[in-house]
């Protein structure tokens, strides 16, 4: 407002300074028609593009002190969007062929959830639930002050009912004996195999023998991903998708 006319208009174009997949380009678009239905919007890529330094995502023209107040907005959900898209198409190639989905968790940015699972989406990942309200996780924490798993299962349970509700129920374990339980106890969907050995997560598989949905979850990384879908798991989550990436390069300008 200071240095430029408010009669100026400008264009300007989001150019790529990085490697990788794109995220954001529709967020991008939203947040330019929110601060200023005017601006014309001109995309020349789409989420989930892949992308290399020199490709131009969009186009963008209007007033110019519209562009430039909306600016760092759209860069910075675009960066942290891409990177986290980046990072999620990497390890889905790392599972190719083995069945398994490669899920996102809570630990996301405050207020800026729902952004950064979208990008594990356009990465080629799938959403785990999005807050407490959609899904049932029984955590150790849980299970520990419930009394253990029999107790946290059939509180949870009585719970439900009484509230008439009917939400999918993830229990946590942390070794074969909690397994074993919880396949004695039953009244669950999924059973997360937590920081367990391969060769563990291995012999859970066969023991749960398909009655329930597996998920592979805790201290995961690029190097072990492979061998632990291997296992013959079911999904596998990883909380770096979006507690530890790195964001993309990106930058508009205006031409």
């Amino acid at each position: 407002m200071a240095a430029i006319p408010e009669e100026a208009n400008g264009r300007a174009r989001l150019l790529v300074k990085d490697e990788g997949i794109l995220a954001g380009v529709e967020l991008a678009r939203e947040i330019f028609a929110h601060f200023d239905s005017q601006i014309e919007f001109i995309p020349k890529l789409s989420d989930g593009s892949s992308i290399r330094k020199g490709d131009v995502a969009f186009v963008v023209q209007g007033k110019a002190r519209s562009i430039l107040s909306t600016e760092r907005l759209v860069l910075n959900c675009m960066q942290r969007m891409s990177g986290i898209a980046t990072l999620t198409n990497r390890l889905v190639k790392h599972v190719e062929g083995t069945g398994v989905k490669l899920m996102d968790t809570r630990k996301t940015t405050p207020n800026f959830r729902f952004p950064e699972k979208w990008a594990v989406w356009i990465g080629g990942g799938k959403n785990h639930r999005l807050g407490l309200y959609d899904m049932i996780m029984l955590k150790d924490n849980h299970v520990d002050l419930a009394g253990g798993i029999e107790k946290a299962i059939i509180q949870t349970k009585e719970y439900l009912r009484a509230l008439n509700q009917s939400l999918t129920i993830e229990i946590e374990t942390r070794n074969l004996a909690e397994v074993d339980e919880v396949l004695r106890v039953g009244g669950v969907d999924i059973i997360m195999l937590d920081n367990m050995t391969p060769d563990a997560m291995r012999e859970a598989v066969k023991r749960i023998g398909g009655r329930y949905k597996t998920e592979a979850s805790g201290g995961i990384t690029e190097e072990t991903i492979r061998e632990i879908a291997l296992c013959g798991v079911d999904y596998i989550s990883v909380g770096a998708l979006t507690h530890s990436v790195k964001s993309l390069d990106l930058s508009l300008k205006m031409f």
